[in-house]
């Protein structure tokens, strides 16, 4: 597994997108956690995460940009004001107006999906790409949240195909804001 600095992403980002397009699953920063993650559109790659993680719950996506969410989520006067507080350390769980907008993998064909727009620079890496890519949290070898993407245990890292290393992360989840019921 390649480990990789912010620099070396900026400087490999065409090879990086074309990768991740093509199905790599990838170790990523976020502005609370590492998380592993792949195209939300690729179905086979989230299958692969599935694997990984021998998970049959909803994932996370980090969208590419507000504007994702308006083109693809329905919206209340309550998640615009959510919206406003984007990026941040909040996971927006909205309803899918646009199921289609990512693999049927990524939220087990639910209404509803877990919107990501970290506050870090991740989130515009993710806007280069100009999709969706899935983010969930992975953990190490004692089951405890992944804080440094060289605690990837043995059994998962011969899985994934590069790590973004950016230091030690804080170890704690975002805010999951629902407003599934309110659409």
């Amino acid at each position: 597994m390649d480990l990789l600095t912010k620099e070396e992403v900026e400087r490999k980002k065409k090879l990086l997108i074309t990768k991740i397009k093509r199905g790599s699953i990838f170790i990523h920063p976020t502005d609370t956690v590492y998380g592993i993650g792949c195209s939300a559109i690729n179905e086979e790659a989230v299958k692969k995460i599935r694997e990984i993680k021998k998970s049959q719950i909803p994932f996370s996506i980090i969208i590419p940009g507000k504007k994702w969410i308006y083109e693809n989520c329905i919206i209340t006067p309550q998640t615009e004001e959510w919206i406003k507080k984007l990026p941040g350390p909040y996971t927006l769980i909205l309803k899918l107006k646009n199921k289609n907008a990512i693999s049927k993998e990524v939220n087990m064909d639910l209404d509803t999906i877990g919107i990501r727009y970290p506050n870090h620079w991740i989130k515009d890496f993710v806007e280069t790409f100009g999709q969706p890519i899935v983010s969930t949290i992975i953990m190490d070898e004692n089951q405890t949240i992944l804080t440094h993407p060289e605690e990837l245990h043995n059994e998962i890292s011969p899985k994934v195909d590069f790590a973004i290393h950016d230091g030690r992360l804080i170890r704690k989840r975002s805010e999951i804001i629902t407003f599934s019921k309110l659409a």
